[in-house]
């Protein structure tokens, strides 16, 4: 489907602080732990060892050990492709949800889409067959219990789920490539963000079934996806989750 490179939307209201911030502290975060790692964990001499430590190890968590690794892992990024291509998923798309939301329900919304992604991704492995976890163990070398998750694509995957609720007619304007030739092209959000899901869906099969590693957290996606879709109408105002109603009832029966 390409790269989205903006969509239509005009958000009303005043700048979007809460997003910029996030967009802000997880670009800060990465180049502090390139940087000068031993300011985000003391002793850290690289990295790597941020990631190990503060990043979502599941059999830890499943253990009650290091909860904390549940907020820290949001705000690490494995490279500069994942956080540029998070944070431009978040620049797009996050803006109209907070002007929907409002600022706090909006860091409410966004954290708890985020650990509702956490959740799936346990869950992806707690119920991955016993051969292919096997088989995982064996392709990689590594225990996925004792991988490290880390990345804001969970939380941002919640804000496709309401972003793909509130406006699903808006136009996404993406750029592919063609060989080298790069495309412009617009979609409706409805079919660029459930082709988005649908292949997070497929691919998150693929790896559990197989146990093949992909090194992506597809289960993640599709968690703190249909977990935004959810919250949505639990944190938003009256009137948004009046014409919610309105407008989807509308369209039910519009169909029939």
């Amino acid at each position: 489907m390409g790269i989205p490179l903006e969509d239509e939307n005009v958000p009303a209201g005043g700048p979007p602080l809460v997003n910029l911030t996030l967009i802000l502290l997880n670009i800060a975060v990465f180049l502090v732990g390139i940087l000068a790692p031993w300011l985000l964990l003391p002793g850290a001499v690289s990295y790597s060892v941020v990631v190990e430590e503060l990043g979502m190890v599941p059999a830890r968590i499943m253990a009650g050990e290091r909860l904390y690794t549940l907020l820290t892992s949001m705000f690490l990024h494995g490279g500069i492709a994942h956080l540029l291509g998070n944070m431009l998923y978040l620049y797009i798309f996050g803006d109209n949800i907070e002007a929907v939301l409002g600022r706090w329900r909006y860091l409410a919304f966004y954290l708890i889409s985020g650990l509702g992604a956490v959740l799936f991704h346990i869950a992806s492995i707690a119920f991955m067959p016993a051969e292919a976890l096997a088989n995982s163990i064996l392709s990689s070398g590594v225990n996925p219990w004792l991988i490290p998750a880390i990345g804001a694509s969970g939380a941002i995957s919640g804000v496709l789920g309401a972003y793909l609720l509130l406006f699903p007619a808006s136009r996404i304007r993406v750029v592919t490539f063609w060989v080298w030739i790069p495309l412009f092209l617009e979609f409706p959000a409805y079919v660029y963000i459930m082709f988005w899901f649908l292949y997070q869906f497929i691919m998150g099969l693929a790896v559990s079934l197989s146990g093949v590693q992909a090194g992506v957290a597809f289960w993640a996606h599709i968690g703190g996806f249909l977990t935004g879709m959810a919250i949505l109408p639990l944190l938003a105002g009256r009137d948004v989750r009046r014409k919610l109603l309105l407008y989807y009832k509308s369209r039910i029966l519009s169909g029939l």
